[in-house]
C-alpha cells in the first residue's frame, strides 16, 4: 500500500525497502541488504515491521539523524523507552493507528471519558483479520489510554483483559476490553460508555488499508520538516 502511494504521489520518491518476505517482492524498486542501508539512501524511513525491528530502526534513526515514522504494534514499555530515547537525536514519530479518523477518535473519547462521570463504565470492543497476531491491538490499547487519561486514571491498573468464571461485580474504574479475530476484517474500534438508561457508542471502521498509507505519508510530510523530538498523531493534527 505505501508503495502504491508513493508511486503516485509527485512529491516523495521511493529509495528502496528492507523485508523479510522472501517471494512477490516488488520489481520497480531496490530492495536493499539491510537498515542501516536503508537509511544511508533515505531522507525519511517508514517502519511497519516487529518490535525488534522497530527499536533497532529508532536506533539507526538516533544514529543518523535521518527522520522515522513507526507503525508497529505490540511494542513493550521497554521498547517504547529505548524509541523515545532515540527521538533526542532525530525526529521519530510513533502510532499505532495512521489513519486520521482514528486519532481524532482518541481526542474524542479523552474528552467524553472526563465529562462523564464514573456511574458511565467504558468497554472497548476491537475486530481484525484472523492473521493478526497482537491482542487487543495498539489502536484499542490506545483508545484505553485516552479514556484513562480523561479519567485521570492508570490504565495499566484498571484494565481488564479477561473474564471467565465467577469474575465478581464490575469494579468502578475497570476498563474491559474484547477481542475479535477472523476472517479479512481491516479493523473496527467501538468504545461504550455504558450508564444507567442510556449508552453511547463511538465506532471507527476502517474498509480499505489504503488509508493507513494515506495517513502515514501525510504524517511523514509533515515529519521531515520537524526537529529531533518524539512525536504522535496529534502533534501532527494540531499543525495541519
Amino acid at each position: 500500500m505505501l508503495v502504491t502511494e508513493i508511486a503516485f504521489a509527485d512529491d516523495l520518491y521511493l529509495a528502496g525497502g528492507i523485508t523479510r518476505a522472501t517471494q512477490n517482492l516488488p520489481t520497480n524498486i531496490p530492495i536493499l541488504k539491510d537498515g542501516e542501508d536503508l537509511f544511508a539512501i533515505s531522507d525519511l524511513v517508514i517502519d511497519f515491521t516487529a518490535p525488534d525491528s522497530s527499536v533497532y530502526h529508532a536506533r539507526l534513526a538516533s544514529k543518523t539523524g535521518k527522520a522515522l515514522l513507526i507503525g508497529t504494534t505490540g511494542l513493550s514499555d521497554s521498547q517504547m523507552k529505548d524509541i523515545k530515547s532515540c527521538g533526542e537525536k532525530a525526529p521519530i514519530l510513533y502510532t499505532p493507528n495512521s489513519s486520521l479518523g482514528v486519532n481524532v477518535m482518541l481526542d474524542t473519547i479523552r474528552d467524553v471519558a472526563s465529562k462523564l462521570g464514573n456511574d458511565y463504565a467504558i468497554e472497548i470492543c476491537e475486530a481484525h483479520h484472523s492473521k493478526k497476531i497482537d491482542a487487543p491491538s495498539g489502536t484499542a490499547l490506545a483508545l484505553g489510554k485516552a479514556a484513562a487519561d480523561g479519567r485521570k486514571i492508570d490504565l495499566s491498573k484498571h484494565a481488564v483483559y479477561n473474564r471467565y468464571g465467577h469474575t465478581g461485580a464490575r469494579t468502578e474504574n475497570e476498563i474491559g476490553f474484547s477481542v475479535i479475530r477472523g476472517g479479512d476484517i481491516v479493523g473496527e474500534h467501538t468504545v461504550y460508555f455504558i450508564g444507567q438508561g442510556e449508552r453511547l457508542e463511538i465506532t471507527h471502521r476502517a474498509t480499505d488499508r489504503a488509508l493507513f498509507a494515506k495517513g502515514a505519508l501525510q504524517a511523514a510530510r509533515w515529519l521531515f520538516k520537524q526537529p529531533s523530538g518524539f512525536y504522535g498523531m496529534q502533534d501532527f493534527l494540531k499543525s495541519a
